[in-house]
Formats: C-alpha cells, sequence, structure tokens
C-alpha cells in the first residue's frame, strides 16, 4: 500500500447511528482544521477519510449549518468556520485571541478606570470573550464573558458591525430583523445602519444607553492581517462617566490597544498588520 495522504485518517466503522455520524463529522472537522493552506477539497475528504462522497458531503453540509466549517465558493473547499474559531478560543484562552489581547486590554481597564471588553463575531452575533474590570468603583455589569447578542448591539458588537463590508452588513442586518423586533424593540436594522455608518466616519462605535439605559460604551474593530474582522475592543461605563468630551478622550486609548492586538495578530498570521478597524 502506498504511503498514505498527509492527514489522512480512515473511519472506523460499526458504531451505531448518531454516535457514528458525530464521530464521523467531529474527525472530518479535524481533517478540514489540520491541512494548510486554501482548504480542502471534497475528492482529498473523500480519500483522507475512507468514507463516500455521499457521505462526506452530507456531514461536511450539517457542520457547514452548525458554523463549524466553511465552503469557499469559487474553489469549492472547505476550511474551518467562524463557530470553530469561537469555540476554541473559548475552550483554549491561552492560544487565541484572549491570549493576544490579554495585556492590552488590562492595560485598557487600568488607564480608563472603566471595565474593558474583548468580542468576537459568532455569524450574525457577537459573544463577549474576556473582561478586565477598572479601578472606579461604580460599574456597569451589563455584558459578561459568553454573552451574545446581534452584532450591531453594543459598542464592541457595533463596531465590527461596521468595520463589515456594508453589502455583508447588510447581509447581517435583515438576517437580524426579527431577534431585534423581538429582544431589541428600539434598535431596529435602520438604526443599526445610521449607528453604523456614524462609527465609520468617528473612527470608533458609541453605544449611548440604547441597551441598558445608565450602560454606554465605546468600540474600536480589530482586524486581522487580511483586513477580515477579528473581533473588537471596547469599554463600558456608567452613562455619569461617558459624557463628553470623555468618549473622545477614550477613544485613542482603544485605538492604541487595538493597535498592540493587531500587530500580535500579523505576527501569528506571519503578515504585515492591519490597517485598522473602524475608520482607522
Amino acid at each position: 500500500m502506498g504511503e498514505r495522504a498527509r492527514g489522512e485518517v480512515h473511519i472506523v466503522e460499526g458504531q451505531a447511528g448518531g454516535a457514528q455520524s458525530v464521530d464521523r463529522a467531529l474527525a472530518l472537522l479535524r481533517l478540514v482544521g489540520r491541512q494548510p493552506g486554501d482548504g480542502v477539497p471534497l475528492a482529498a475528504l473523500v480519500a483522507m477519510s475512507g468514507l463516500n462522497k455521499p457521505t462526506v458531503r452530507r456531514l461536511m453540509l450539517a457542520l457547514i449549518r452548525a458554523g463549524m466549517v466553511e465552503q469557499d465558493a469559487a474553489g469549492r473547499s472547505y476550511r474551518l468556520g467562524q463557530e470553530s474559531y469561537v469555540l476554541g478560543t473559548l475552550a483554549a484562552v491561552r492560544h487565541g485571541l484572549a491570549e493576544m489581547a490579554g495585556d492590552a486590554l488590562a492595560d485598557l481597564a487600568r488607564d480608563s478606570g472603566d471595565t474593558a471588553f474583548l468580542s468576537v463575531r459568532r455569524g450574525d452575533a457577537a459573544v463577549c470573550l474576556q473582561r478586565e474590570e477598572g479601578a472606579y468603583p461604580i460599574r456597569t455589569h451589563a455584558l459578561m464573558p459568553g454573552a451574545r447578542h446581534p452584532l450591531g448591539v453594543g459598542a464592541g458588537s457595533l463596531a465590527m458591525l461596521a468595520a463589515l463590508p456594508e453589502p455583508e452588513a447588510e447581509a447581517v442586518l435583515e438576517a437580524n430583523r426579527e431577534t431585534l423586533a423581538r429582544d431589541y424593540p428600539a434598535l431596529p436594522p435602520e438604526r443599526l445602519r445610521d449607528l453604523a455608518a456614524k462609527a465609520r466616519a468617528a473612527g470608533h462605535a458609541l453605544n449611548p444607553g440604547l441597551v441598558f439605559p445608565d450602560s454606554w460604551g465605546l468600540g474600536v474593530a480589530l482586524r486581522r492581517p487580511d483586513g477580515g474582522v477579528a473581533g473588537a475592543v471596547s469599554i463600558a461605563a456608567v452613562a455619569g462617566r461617558m459624557q463628553s468630551p470623555r468618549p473622545q478622550e477614550l477613544a485613542p486609548l482603544l485605538t492604541a490597544a487595538a493597535t498592540r492586538i493587531e500587530a500580535r495578530l500579523a505576527q501569528a498570521y506571519g503578515g504585515p498588520p492591519a490597517t485598522g478597524g473602524v475608520g482607522r
């Protein structure tokens, strides 16, 4: 028998029902994650897994629906999806964006005196990964690690929405229309679209108590070297601490923190630093 392809893992038969499908799907996910370059074509997954083509296609569609895998529209190759990134970051903080951002986030909380956050995009939503408390004794508890909001709801979330290409941002707003109407009636897509436009113009996103009246926030997006949105850093404080001109005074601190984190992303990805987040 010839040498197996790089990463080849033949999947053992004999397990029953749903457990077998789960094992096969996870094995395919590992194969996708371990392949370098621009993704893995279906034929390669069939060869490496030992499964037949219809089975591999069915399982890959299930992984795509779950957000664990994405398929390139042009080349039809598979690569890890956003949900894989989010779960990996939450499960292994030391090896993901949270590790790269840790000291910058701590410095941001110390220098501002308020609470600093790191968030990432998860499909049409934003998820808070990390929270660092500042020294100011009155704090806002509106956002905690693991909290999830539709993209655009909250300062860091709004910064990520504003940093997307406008057609993609429009698609996100439409996808979230029902959720916004049900859970955030004061923030319909039309209002978030206007807030995102203001964020692009200002270079940062401002949430003037739109989710919780006494919790204001300021956010800046983080970009990967390829220009894609990696996440956002934000500051939240009680309303009395976020009146003008303080947001303008805090914006350079956010930008400096984002620049530090983007430099580490560039090092990790082996490319030049991004040109910046919202408006940068």
